[in-house]
């Protein structure tokens, strides 16, 4: 199977289902950007020795491409799209208050950075909550599954708990935000 189709280079793209769009487009935009999210959470796991955590941002990487299949489906209820669930939400709930019970409380606000594997915490953090504004600006306009902007709001929360904890056990300094 070649990589290259040629299809593309009117500036369009096919979504699953054959439908054409631009690639300007607001849905290609949206899985676009979960997409770079996804490279992002890649650079995170190859940085982290934590098995633990590791596998979880494998979990994380799967769960990313099932939404940007979601996005990037006409029918969000189509049969050959994973399903999003409650419980993919709750093993990040579960992540973060596991790690938050052995960080000091937060006072102030965080500076980004203090060790390479932190700052793309919040690279990861903030494509996040871009990729969320992307799906939100989506759902203006078409049928989005609710449970994929959860998903992404309790995700970039995951990664600045991730950013906190790492920095904890890297020894890293936390820089505060002093006005």
């Amino acid at each position: 199977m070649k990589i290259y189709t040629k299809s593309g280079d009117t500036g369009e793209t096919s979504l699953f289902g054959g439908q054409r769009l631009p690639k300007s487009h607001f849905r290609i935009e949206a899985y676009g950007t979960v997409d770079e999210l996804n490279s992002y959470v890649g650079l995170i796991r190859d940085n982290t020795a934590d098995d633990n955590v590791r596998n979880l941002l494998k979990t994380i990487q799967n769960t990313l491409f099932t939404i940007g299949s979601h996005l990037a489906t006409e029918n969000s209820h189509s049969p050959h799209v994973p399903e999003i669930k409650d419980a993919d939400i709750e093993v990040l709930e579960k992540a973060m208050d596991a790690m938050d019970s052995e960080l000091p409380a937060l006072r102030n606000f965080i500076l980004p950075g203090g060790h390479t594997t932190v700052s793309f915490c919040h690279v990861a953090r903030c494509v996040c909550r871009r990729a969320e504004r992307r799906v939100v600006a989506l759902s203006q306009d078409a049928e989005v599954s609710p449970i994929l902007i959860r998903y992404l709001n309790r995700l970039s929360d995951y990664f600045f708990v991730l950013a906190r904890k790492l920095a904890q056990d890297l020894n890293a300094e936390e820089v505060v935000w002093k006005p």
